[in-house]
């Protein structure tokens, strides 16, 4: 039997997870409409392949994967496109974000699929790639891409491949059910990802007070090299660090990810969905998804399509508003309240709590700090609690980064046994909020003085190469003055030489021929006078465009060399003019 090892703090709030695992999964109908948004996932949003009024079928992709850190997103049923709009998605600020509504023909077709009947008779790169193009992300947590996460870096070499079946979050039971009736296919995807990591051990964390999931677990791992560990009842195992530090009695240090010290820790959703794309080419298109608690009249777990409304769940289930204190999306600890039961299904959506009052009583008002510590008992990171409160508090947020801020997990469990009612963990949101908002102005600032010191350097460059052209003009015209003043000083002497000859042509009776005579060409000052008024003119436009430009708003920067450039050409023109009076006065 495979030693356990424990992990500090923890607590034991009250499960509720009988009220949704008396019946087995649910399948509903197909809603009116279906909101897919295309960001389900952490990264760059999928770039939409599909328009408005276009048929689509079931598992079609209706987003490609944008840049390295990104997943497909595809349709959930077949039917008609109806709009691609910003829409409330789920998420604490009742943000909207870009969404593909899709009305249902009610015919559920399915798109061609192209299973992979051996991947081990394909590279661990190509199975990656369809995992990626199957739109898989993490589905126990923050939706981290699979295909990603399975390729870490080539320096970090996975010697533990762990799946993640504790599911400690009071209230929820869909990884529970989910092992419990498709055990197989979550085996299977573990032996994917295994083909392509490699791993010396592959193990499936499962907490103790799941005897149905276990037993199934173990039956469909017989003969393979993967362990099925149970570990003890305790919030938060679930944590990828909790339970990392249960079955291997490593710890991911500060600043590290698993893959640092070889391990690597996979939700069982992700692994079933894995199994899907992989032996079926089903793309992910729904998930397991408990509703319950005292405003539901049905409680149980679905498989609900993504992109499907939660208030449509919530009236296949027996919705009662009047016995609702509160909406929440994912469990009581580290879940939020949901606003609007509008927002669609997505790819980490695990459950849907109607709270009534006596479930969910409104919190009396924070008292001051009593200073007793017990939230540093509990705290599975090992952090002062207290001390980040303060720092939280009072906006010394420097300080509460030195006191290793961003290694909490916001697991919920300091605010729980808080004797004061102190919000604890919002404050610790708030404060990474203000600090990752810092960085971010402090990057812009530092793009900002990058891109000003650069135009700089570039305006100083182009006056130097005007100053240097006009220096060159000067001189120029400085040697063409000098040039033109010798050919002056000679002229008087080809004048008496050529009139001496002309005299003595006319003694002997010959008349000159028009070669012959001397006809000096004066220079077109007139035209050159219009030239620089012309010149004179636009320049005066374009300095009136850039005055424009710079207090309401334009093209600066090409309005400057525009202005540029017309004061080279008034340069030119005023010198051109200059030269031509001097060579007419010179002849005058």
């Amino acid at each position: 039997m495979r030693k356990i090892w424990d992990f500090p703090g923890g607590i034991h709030p009250p499960e509720n997870k009988q009220q949704s695992t008396r019946s087995s999964i649910r399948r509903l109908p197909l809603p009116e409409y279906l909101c897919v948004p295309l960001q389900q996932h952490i990264g760059a949003p999928a770039q939409a392949l599909i328009e408005p009024g276009q048929k689509v079928l079931k598992g079609q992709m209706l987003a490609e994967p944008q840049g390295r850190l990104s997943v497909a997103i595809h349709a959930s049923t077949s039917g008609t496109v109806e709009s691609i709009v910003p829409h409330p998605v789920p998420h604490p600020s009742g943000m909207t974000d870009w969404c593909v509504v899709i009305r249902p023909d009610g015919e559920d077709r399915w798109t061609a699929l192209n299973p992979l009947d051996d991947y081990r008779q394909a590279s661990p790169q190509a199975v990656l790639e369809r995992i990626r193009q199957a739109g898989i992300a993490g589905m126990g947590g923050a939706g981290f891409p699979t295909e990603i996460k399975l390729h870490p870096p080539k320096e970090d070499k996975v010697e533990t491949l762990i799946l993640n079946g504790a599911e400690c979050e009071p209230y929820i039971t869909a990884d529970d059910m989910l092992m419990r009736t498709r055990a197989e296919e979550i085996v299977g995807g573990l032996e994917i990802m295994a083909y392509i990591l490699q791993p010396e051990a592959c193990l499936i964390g499962i907490e103790d007070n799941k005897p149905e999931a276990i037993e199934a677990l173990q039956r469909a791992a017989e003969g393979t090299h993967i362990d099925v560990v149970v570990v003890p009842t305790k919030y938060p195992s679930g944590g990828e660090k909790q339970l990392i530090q249960m079955l291997t009695s490593l710890e991911v240090p500060h600043g590290s990810i698993p893959a640092d010290i070889g391990v690597m820790c996979q939700n069982v959703g992700t692994a079933a969905a894995v199994h899907r794309a992989i032996h079926h080419g089903e793309p992910l298109i729904s998930r397991i998804t408990t509703l319950t608690g005292e405003g539901i009249a049905q409680n149980g777990n679905v498989e609900a399509l993504i992109g499907t409304p939660i208030s449509f769940l919530l009236e296949q289930s027996g919705f009662d508003s009047q016995r609702t204190e509160r909406l929440i999306m994912g469990g009581p600890m580290m879940g939020f309240a949901l606003d609007n039961p509008a927002v669609p299904v997505i790819k980490t959506t695990n459950c849907v709590i109607a709270g009534s009052p006596q479930e969910f009583p409104a919190p009396p008002p924070a008292q001051p700090c009593i200073r007793c510590g017990i939230c540093a008992e509990v705290c599975p990171m090992e952090l002062l609690p207290q001390q980040l409160f303060w720092f939280a508090q009072a906006g010394e947020f420097e300080k509460a980064e030195q006191h290793n801020l961003f290694d909490c997990i916001e697991c919920g469990a300091c605010s729980y046994v808080c004797p004061s009612t102190i919000p604890l963990v919002q404050f610790y949101r708030h404060a990474k909020g203000e600090i990752r908002q810092q960085r971010e102005d402090l990057l812009k600032s530092d793009r900002a003085r990058q891109r000003f010191e650069a135009r700089q350097a570039r305006l100083e460059r182009e006056q130097a190469e005007k100053d240097a052209k006009r220096k060159a003009r000067a001189e120029a015209a400085a040697k063409a003055q000098a040039e033109k003043k010798a050919q002056q000083e000679k002229a008087p002497a080809k004048a008496s030489a050529s009139a001496a000859v002309q005299a003595a042509l006319a003694r002997k009776g010959v008349k000159p021929s028009a070669a012959e005579t001397v006809t000096p060409a004066g220079p077109a000052v007139e035209e050159l006078e219009s030239n620089l008024t012309k010149a004179k003119a636009k320049l005066k436009n374009m300095e009136g465009l850039l005055k424009d430009a710079r207090a309401k708003g334009g093209d600066v920067e090409k309005l400057e060399r525009a202005v540029a450039k017309n004061q080279d050409r008034v340069d030119r023109a005023e010198q051109a003019l200059a030269d031509a009076r001097n060579t007419a006065n010179a002849r005058s």
